[in-house]
């Protein structure tokens, strides 16, 4: 056995290197294990307070763990075998309540359904809706905690209500933000200085204090997101290579035992593996192309990026057009004329948004990518789209908001294009999703219905749209504080008419795309649409001075001068270092910082690299050493299969008294035996 182990290729590879760095006058050894010898204690320990149950080997070895513990327990003290004790009951506790929490999760066996049947890019779409959902949630906190709880609570006229009626009022006020929603906290000129008037503690401060607080919390929440998903999709980029016989032999789980999941394990296992077919197929024809295959492409591409670069063009002016239609004074109209014109932009974006992404798709599968590479080209298309309208509509309006209490009507604004989202949603289900599907399944044979075809759920459409929607959020949430609570309600509602459209009106796609990737596109399209908003929100309010009729900052001629009010009345040593901290001198250590704190991740980035790379040599190495005994174990059944066949018997000269007859191969075979242990370049005899 000795001599089998230092003929492995992990222990012959180790002592070359050994020997390179003995010649190089070092003592540096690459083996890990060698190179830190704590890594084995700390690998022990981590096994010692690890479930047995949880253990990845066979029975036996369970039980010999088992004892092993027990032998441990009594050789320690009582003291040091209780702290294992309770370690241990921690953390399985700790698991037990991770379990608990992942259960009540909402929505976690829809979602379990949903990717069973449509497979995890269908899945990924709501795991981010209930991202936003959660968001929303968190905002309405806080919201609620700096905003509406304190103008509840001090407000000085306390015959305002929350909600006033009056007779001109009608339903239709609820669409346009005019009425009673205009005289309610859902906008801006609802707030006002109340009793709550102190130096560092009143309404206009507070208003600012939970629009900054909800800018910097969606910023790192969304950041960290991105982050994470990037992190988790650079381990399985290119590098990693699934293997269709893992799939196929590894990938069943033999403790499902109803039906129901059995079948949603084997949709997850084809689904992956339609995946990974459809990358292979597509990777062998890229290899097969040639020169002059790949000039035409990147001709014909170059067209179809200028024929989109015209579409924008066009749909930019189709947007100004319409906002000033809106906006021009019309009297004398009927009432539902009125209403059309008050929705005539948020109508046109809409239009806008719902064709030109289709005609993307399009055009993205002329132009010959993988399927996942063209579904993020028509999402980096859309959200161009979707962001330059909505900045295009934005200039626009602040062009011509020289209103009084301007600041309401950009609330209007938003909230009016934020309700239309959610009704085009919904009609576009149940009237045009809906009967098209009792169409087809009605008359499949009709020209009509193989021309639509079966419907698919296009990712890429709705995850902009609920980008869209969350943008519009962040951009009105200054005129509009409740829209937080109003986005929440949506996107509830928004779950349950998706989940409906594909459940009982889509069918499964034939080719399946990685979500990994998109799914940190989709994270990195909400951090544009955040930087949007905040860029916009940050302009609007440097540029134009706060109106003087309406909301918490009459009389200022910022709204930031309620910072310096504040400040003014700290004492001294405060205000010394307020001004400090927001000053250029403060610019240069926090830099410093930034750069220290960068080089250590920077290190560790690069030791953590060196781990991955030594953990793949050990991999490999490994791999090696079980083909070498592989082999080792084939040869060696071989020999004993020739020595110790049955040698044949001759009758001695006396009856009863037979003599047997050694094999005189049998020696042969066994010093070749011997042999091929020390050596295994030389051949054995006899094969």
């Amino acid at each position: 056995q000795t001599e089998i182990f230092n003929q492995l290729p992990s222990s012959l590879a180790r002592r070359r290197s050994l020997h390179h760095y003995q010649d190089r006058g070092t003592t540096e050894t690459s083996h890990p294990v060698e190179k830190y010898p704590g890594l084995v204690g700390e690998a022990r320990d981590k096994a010692t307070t690890q479930p047995i149950r949880s253990l990845p080997v066979c029975m036996q070895r369970k039980r010999e763990a088992r004892d092993l513990r027990h032998l441990q327990t009594r050789t320690v003290g009582r003291w040091e075998s209780w702290k294992r004790n309770q370690s241990i009951n921690r953390k399985r506790l700790g698991e037990q309540v991770d379990e608990a929490m992942a259960r009540l999760l909402p929505w976690s066996s829809t979602l379990h359904t949903i990717e069973g049947r449509f497979g995890v890019g269908v899945k990924a779409y709501f795991v981010f809706l209930r991202y936003l959902l959660y968001l929303n949630l968190l905002l309405c906190l806080v919201i609620g905690g700096t905003i509406l709880i304190p103008t509840a609570v001090y407000d000085s006229d306390g015959d305002r209500g929350l909600l006033r009626f009056e007779g001109n009022d009608s339903v239709l006020d609820f669409f346009v933000g005019s009425g009673f929603l205009e005289r309610s906290p859902v906008f801006y000129g609802f707030y006002a200085r109340s009793s709550l008037d102190l130096l560092c503690l009143n309404t206009p401060l507070l208003f600012l204090l939970g629009t900054l607080t909800v800018l910097i919390l969606s910023l790192v929440m969304v950041v960290r997101r991105t982050v994470v998903g990037y992190k988790h999709t650079w381990l399985l980029g290119n590098r990693y290579n699934i293997h269709m016989s893992y799939k196929v032999f590894c990938g069943w789980d033999f403790c499902i035992q109803d039906p129901e999941v059995a079948d949603l394990k084997l949709s997850f296992i084809r689904n992956e593996l339609k995946l990974y077919l459809e990358e292979e197929r597509f990777q062998q024809r890229e290899a097969r192309r040639t020169l002059g295959q790949w000039a035409h492409l990147y001709s014909l591409r170059g067209l179809l990026h200028l024929l989109v670069l015209v579409l924008l063009g066009g749909a930019f002016c189709l947007i100004y057009y319409a906002t000033m239609a809106s906006k021009a004074e019309r009297s004398g109209d009927y009432l539902i004329l009125r209403l059309l014109l008050h929705y005539l932009p948020p109508i046109v974006i809409t239009l806008v948004n719902f064709f030109l992404p289709h005609v993307f798709r399009h055009i993205s599968s002329f132009e010959d990518y993988s399927l996942t590479t063209q579904v993020n080209a028509t999402l980096v298309r859309s959200i161009f789209l979707k962001l330059a309208s909505l900045g295009m509509y934005l200039f626009f309006l602040f062009k011509n908001s020289q209103q009084e209490c301007w600041e309401n009507q950009f609330g209007k604004e938003m909230y009016k294009l934020s309700v239309f989202d959610f009704l085009a949603c919904f009609c576009n289900t149940f009237f045009i999703v809906y009967p098209r599907k009792w169409f087809v399944d009605r008359y499949p044979s009709s020209w009509l219905a193989r021309l639509s075809g079966k419907q698919h759920f296009l990712i890429p459409f709705n995850v902009l749209d609920l980008v869209y929607s969350q943008t519009v959020t962040w951009v009105g949430l200054f005129y509009c504080p409740m829209l937080p609570f109003i986005e929440t309600v949506k996107l509830m509602a928004v779950f349950y008419i998706k989940k409906l459209t594909v459940l009982q009106c889509c069918v499964p796609a034939q080719r399946m795309f990685r979500a990994s990737s998109s799914s940190v596109l989709f994270h990195f399209m909400l951090l544009l649409g955040l930087i949007m908003a905040v860029i916009t929100l940050g302009s609007n309010l440097h540029q134009f001075e706060p109106s003087s009729s309406c909301g918490p900052f009459v009389g200022s001629a910022t709204v930031f001068n309620v910072t310096a009010v504040c400040v003014d009345s700290l004492p001294g040593p405060a205000q010394s270092t307020l001004r400090y901290l927001s000053s250029e001198a403060f610019v240069l250590p926090l830099i410093l910082a930034q750069i220290v704190v960068l080089t250590s991740f920077e290190s560790r980035r690069r030791a953590n690299g060196k781990a991955i790379e030594r953990l793949k040599d050990m991999l490999v190495m490994s791999t090696s050493d079980k083909h070498f005994l592989l082999k080792q174990h084939t040869l060696s059944l071989r020999r004993q299969k020739k020595t110790f066949k049955a040698p044949p018997t001759v009758s001695g000269t006396r009856e009863g008294s037979p003599t047997t007859m050694k094999d005189p191969s049998a020696g042969i075979g066994e010093d070749s035996h011997i042999a091929q242990l020390k050596d295994p370049s030389a051949q054995p005899t006899g094969l």
